[in-house]
Order: structure tokens, then sequence, then C-alpha cells
């Protein structure tokens, strides 16, 4: 387990725009040492607002975008291009303007795709396509992510695994179907904790006082069954993203003076 660390952006819009920033030098890193590079994309308010800041970035053009595989940690379990899908968001703020090869970009399936209506069936396909792309030096049935993107719900839920919730206790499977999820749609797909854990760097993103609490929570020791954020890390980074209302419930000792 990879201690986390904290940096702390003024606002919202300077995190979405710093983070922004460090993915694009992670990319190029990783392609330049291994030839190619793969990142785990998420939702919401917050993982849009990362996508927008890129696509937006001039220096979006140093990735090679037809060398990047890009996998989700999540979806909600509606059919193909409804504007509610992770993935639809996606390519509007970011994917449909980059040259991405559409054999690297795994989407979640959808409930009319080849497995129906059936989340469990969807998550053992999207479960089968991670380990096809795993390989010998990668650390389980995943493979090994250069950054995985986590936005962190205020009830600290991360991907669609939410307190208490059987898929936050999963410790074997690396994907899973979510029923009854306490937010809408009630049907969802998810990975888990142990694929999440495989990454090379998980990067948790947060903005906004709703979030404070299940920040300040989830970075004072909370188990991960009561605190799914808190059981979220990387084998060798984990990084918490912040802006200062976000932070507004942590000690200040946690995060460097200098943080802009």
């Amino acid at each position: 387990m990879t201690a986390p660390q904290v940096v702390v952006h003024r606002d919202k819009e300077l995190m979405a725009k710093a983070a922004a920033a460090r993915l694009i030098t992670k990319i190029v890193d990783a392609q330049a040492a291994r030839g190619s590079a793969s990142v785990v994309l998420t939702g919401g308010r917050n993982g849009n607002g990362l996508l927008a800041a890129l696509a937006e970035a001039p220096a979006r053009d140093a990735v090679d975008w037809s060398r990047l595989d890009l996998w989700w940690g999540d979806e909600r379990f509606l059919p193909s291009g409804h504007p509610e899908r992770n993935d639809v968001q996606a390519r509007e703020m970011l994917l449909g303007s980059v040259p991405l090869d559409p054999a690297r970009v795994h989407a979640m399936p959808a409930p009319d795709g080849p497995e129906g209506f059936d989340a469990d069936a969807a998550a053992e396909a999207y479960a089968a396509a991670l380990a096809a792309a795993a390989g010998p030096e990668d650390h389980g049935p995943v493979p090994s992510f250069d950054v995985l993107l986590l936005g962190v719900g205020p009830d600290t839920h991360v991907a669609s695994l939410f307190p208490e919730h059987p898929g936050v206790r999963e410790t074997e499977r690396t994907v899973v179907g979510v029923h009854g999820a306490p937010k809408p749609p009630p049907t969802r797909v998810s990975l888990t904790l142990p694929a999440i854990r495989a990454a090379r760097e998980v990067w948790l993103l947060a903005a906004g006082e709703d979030k404070a609490q299940a920040v300040a929570v989830a970075l004072s020791g909370a188990g991960e069954v009561q605190a799914p954020a808190a059981g979220a890390y990387g084998r060798s980074r984990t990084l918490w993203l912040l802006d200062a209302a976000a932070a507004a419930g942590l000690p200040r000792s946690m995060y460097p003076p200098a943080s802009p």
C-alpha cells in the first residue's frame, strides 16, 4: 500500500488544468519508456472536467494517441449512446477530437450488447477483456495501468463501489455488476478494489465543499468497506488531487505549504 500524497489547488478549474498537465506528462513518459500507455478514465464532474481541460491543453499534441489504451473504472448500465454513459461523455469532452485507435478504446458493455440486460455477464465480459490485455509482467489478470483516475463521491464511493455494498467487499473478481446503487441508475458495472490496486498510479479527484467530509474521512484511516476511497491506492503512487474547498477538512500538515 502506498501512502497517499495530497496536492491542493486553489479552485476546481485550476485543479482540472493541473491534473490534465500531469496526465499528459505521465502518458508521454510511459510511451517513451514502454512504447504505449494505458489509462483508466472516470466519469462525473471532476473526471469530465479533467478531460475538458485536456482537450484544451496545447501540450495534448505531445501524446501519441494511437498508442494509448483507454479503459473505464465504472459505467452506468445504460444503452450504447445514452448521454449519461461515461464513455459517451468522455467522447464529447475529448475522445472524439483526438486520433485514437478505436481498437484500444475499451468501453464497458451496454445492455444492448451481446450480454443483454445481465450486468453480471457484462462484468464478466469486461474482466475477460482486461485479462486478455494483461501480460506476464502484469500483476494479476488486469494490465498494469499507468494511471487510474477516480472521482470521490460525497459518500466516499469510488467507481461504483459504494459504502457497505457487496462490490466493495470483493477480493477475487476484477469487475462486478452493481445492483441497487444508492444513486441512479441503480444498475452499473465497476472495477473492484483488487483491479484498482493493480495500477501503477491511482489519482483520486475531488472538488467542492460537498466532498470535504468524504475526503477527510477517507484520509483519516477509515476502513475501505465503510469508505471505499480509503481502499483505492496504486502500486507505486497514490495521488489525491483536490481543490481548496474539498481539502477544507484536512489538517494543513497533510499537504505542502507551497501547493498552488
